[in-house]
């Protein structure tokens, strides 16, 4: 596996490749759900890279970009396992050179849940993978969904305490149960509510949201219809985990 830390040499491997190439974009701290993305990318491109970036311009003011998992060694070790061909760790200088002025934003789906909890972290997310992608070009770039079964994998799930990670699964517990109360016959409010109780009974310290919303549009349900998501964001201990399912 290729290792490249600057654009310049980036600019000239890239130059060099042939074939399709698919990208995987991570924060590092790799974990089985990153990997998942690698073993795709294989399926659908010539060429696996994979980029690692601790984004500063995603955290806010008090949130944890010092404390984040690194573990470039381990990270590296994981994916030339798995099969990445490439793998890309810039700087921060060279992702954001002095003088830089230039940021992309997305309103709409921005404003609500994740974006109105942490203001400005939907810019930064979304400036940064505008310049991975106009940096390495890629054919496809995979993401990931939040695990659907189970404590969502997270990178900072490293951040709970043994007590804490077996408390943390009422989480997706109460995902589940919400579901299962809109499918049946359970107004979306009441399963809502519900929902909300268990996670203060788990010992969970903050509920910034826990809704129902349309899959395309994130906007919020009040009554069941076409495809939808349960999104929930919350804090046990120092932590905060997001997760989400389908409906």
């Amino acid at each position: 596996m290729q290792i490249v830390r600057n654009s310049e040499e980036l600019a000239r491997t890239r130059a060099g490749l042939e074939g399709r190439l698919a990208l995987v974009p991570t924060m590092g701290a790799l974990h089985a759900g990153h990997i998942a993305l690698v073993a795709e990318a294989r399926h659908r491109a010539d060429t696996v890279a994979a980029s690692i970036f601790v984004n500063p311009a995603q955290f806010g003011e008090g949130e944890d970009f010092g404390r984040y998992p690194r573990r470039e060694a381990d990270d590296a070790r994981m994916l030339e396992e798995a099969g990445c061909d490439l793998l890309w760790m810039p700087s921060v200088e060279d992702i954001y050179p002095a003088g830089f002025a230039t940021k992309v934003s997305v309103t709409g789906l921005s404003e609500r849940w994740e974006g109105e909890a942490r203001p400005g972290h939907f810019d930064g997310v979304a400036t940064v993978v505008a310049k991975l992608l106009l940096s390495m070009q890629p054919d496809f770039a995979l993401f990931g969904e939040k695990d659907f079964d189970g404590l969502a994998l997270s990178s900072r799930n490293a951040y709970l305490s043994p007590d804490e990670r077996s408390r943390a699964v009422a989480l997706p517990a109460a995902l589940k149960q919400a579901r299962e109360a809109i499918r049946g016959d359970g107004t979306v409010g009441t399963a809502l509510q519900s929902a909300k109780q268990a996670l203060v009974n788990a010992g969970f310290l903050r509920i910034d949201y826990f809704a129902l919303v349309d899959a395309a549009t994130l906007e919020p349900l009040e009554t069941p219809q076409g495809e939808m998501r349960l999104i929930a964001a919350a804090v046990i201990g120092t932590t905060r985990l997001i997760d989400n399912l389908a409906v």
